[in-house]
């Protein structure tokens, strides 16, 4: 009986490619759980409006974690199920401390345990990560896979353009720390201090709150601008490329039907 009531808790809670109604209906009202969590917590930060409301906000938080709560507590209960973790102790303790169910964790421990008065209740924002279990079970798990997938494949490419990036950070960065420094010595006033302006400048963000004064200065900086719109167009470039190519590779794919084992035409 134990044995069948865990099953069922833990087909509910788990979530994955081939999940039953019931897990894909739990996991659509933890998510809309977990967005009400954080537009509560936005909305306390306004001292007026946490007072006025300050006993539907109190009460929706201890009615949240206590679900949170809950969940925790079938997750680990119920990940015997699961073949990766059959043992109950150390199944259960190795299950714990997977990166997903410590952000659960750190989500509702905040609650229980205040830390020297401080109000970490906005923590659970990172809670939102259980939005990509939510898009793994319908059609966007095809899309993330994908999206994985061109990461994987174009990572060495991406790796050198990154490393490119970095080579013309430092150079900018340090050209411009020589040639405004005697004009500038609060803005320009070390080469990480000139790297803020070269981040900025790189990437076309343009804050205006660092810039060259000197003719040189300008004419340097001018033209790393320029160097920096071709240079962080590259890594668009690569994964829509890798795009193109995993997409032209699975039209080509032969697709079968999961239900009746037929190839789908």
């Amino acid at each position: 009986m134990q044995s069948t009531i865990k099953k069922k808790i833990f087909d509910m809670v788990d979530s994955s490619y081939d999940a039953e109604d019931s897990s894909r209906y739990f996991n659509v009202v933890m998510l809309v759980l977990i967005l009400l969590n954080v537009t509560a917590a936005i909305l306390e930060t306004d001292a007026n409006l946490y007072s006025d409301f300050k006993t539907i906000f109190d009460t929706f938080e201890v009615v949240s974690v206590g679900l949170f709560t809950i969940e925790y507590l079938f997750r680990i209960w119920s990940i015997t199920e699961d073949p990766k973790y059959p043992k109950p102790i150390s199944g259960r303790l190795r299950f714990a401390l997977s990166p997903l169910m410590l952000i659960d964790l750190i989500a509702i421990l905040p609650f229980y345990i205040p830390i020297w008065g401080m109000d970490l209740r906005m923590i659970r924002v990172v809670r939102l990560v259980r939005m990509f279990r939510l898009m793994k079970m319908w059609r966007y798990s095809k899309s993330l896979s994908l999206i994985q997938k061109v990461i994987k494949t174009k990572k060495e490419e991406l790796s050198i353009t990154l490393l490119l990036g970095g080579v013309l950070l430092i150079i900018a960065s340090s050209l411009l720390y020589y040639i405004e420094h005697d004009a500038q010595p609060d803005k320009f006033s070390s080469i990480p201090a000139a790297m803020w302006w070269g981040v900025v400048t790189l990437t076309t963000v343009g804050y205006g709150d660092v810039f060259p004064i000197t003719s040189l200065g300008k004419i340097v900086g001018a033209c790393i601008s320029i160097l920096g719109i071709g240079l962080f167009a590259l890594p668009a470039g690569i994964i829509a490329s890798g795009f193109a190519s995993e997409l032209q590779n699975s039209s080509h794919q032969i697709r079968i039907c999961p239900h009746c084992g037929q190839e789908i035409t």
